[in-house]
């Protein structure tokens, strides 16, 4: 018996890194897994079935409208229902290290666009579901940065910490409907983009394991037993929180 047997997640940017990651430790519990991304997920949802798991590949673009209402659609239309989402869908690794001044103005506007108006855009959809069946489950990825006021990201901090306010504020919202909402702050994951993008320097990785009670680099594998619990019925009376996982950088 796994802690989500029979409920249906979304897993937004899940095609690869810590969305992958994700997904899996999700199918392995039981659920059935939907795993959305711009990118082709097919091989992610072909690795999930082989291995016993359920899961769907859906092709849509967080900031669509069009394309999050037939996500939407087909995940009820395949399962029946919608417990939980995760949304986990951001720009981060690609974005390059600077100071706040030399930001891009497109680039910031991208940030905001799919960073915090793409979950607000999820959410919405989903929560009409999770209403009409009195229950549901949004986990909302926020970040460690935003506790640290991380410099030479700023865009980046400034749409996670928007995360943590919009989470406070819908939670407050959909309590009545038997909807919890409540966010995870990982911190810095050797993630495929993190690593792929080489944006951080190994004297960088070093500063940031040091400054941490659990001294060793986090794995997007670190992050999957905190969703599993924030998605089952074991948390069904936890709203409003942003719970850390970064082996004790940042204590909050």
């Amino acid at each position: 018996m796994g802690q989500l047997d029979g409920k249906t997640v979304i897993v937004t940017g899940a095609a690869q890194g810590i969305g992958a990651a994700y997904a899996r430790g999700l199918a392995k519990e039981g659920a059935n897994v939907v795993v959305n991304d711009v990118l082709d997920p097919s091989s992610l949802v072909d690795e999930i079935t082989e291995k016993g798991g359920i899961a769907t590949g859906i092709v849509a673009d967080v900031t669509n409208e069009t394309q999050i209402a037939d996500m939407v659609l087909q995940t009820v239309n395949k399962y029946g229902r919608i417990d939980g989402l995760i949304n986990n869908a951001a720009l981060f690794g690609k974005l390059a290290r600077r100071r706040f001044e030399e930001i891009d103005i497109d680039e910031f506007d991208s940030v905001m666009r799919v960073n915090i108006r793409g979950v607000w855009q999820v959410s919405r959809a989903v929560v009409a579901v999770m209403r009409k069946q009195e229950y549901g489950k949004i986990v909302n990825i926020t970040s460690g940065t935003v506790f640290k006021g991380t410099p030479m990201q700023l865009h980046y901090v400034t749409s996670k910490g928007a995360i943590i306010a919009l989470s406070r504020a819908m939670a407050r919202e959909v309590g009545d409907d038997n909807i919890c909402i409540n966010a995870i702050a990982p911190g810095l994951t050797q993630s495929e983009a993190v690593l792929n993008e080489g944006q951080f320097s190994e004297e960088h990785f070093s500063a940031n394991i040091g400054g941490r009670c659990i001294k060793r680099p986090e794995e997007p594998e670190d992050l999957i037993g905190t969703a599993v619990f924030l998605l089952s019925e074991d948390s069904d009376f936890i709203t409003g929180q942003v719970l850390c996982v970064d082996g004790g950088s940042v204590t909050h």
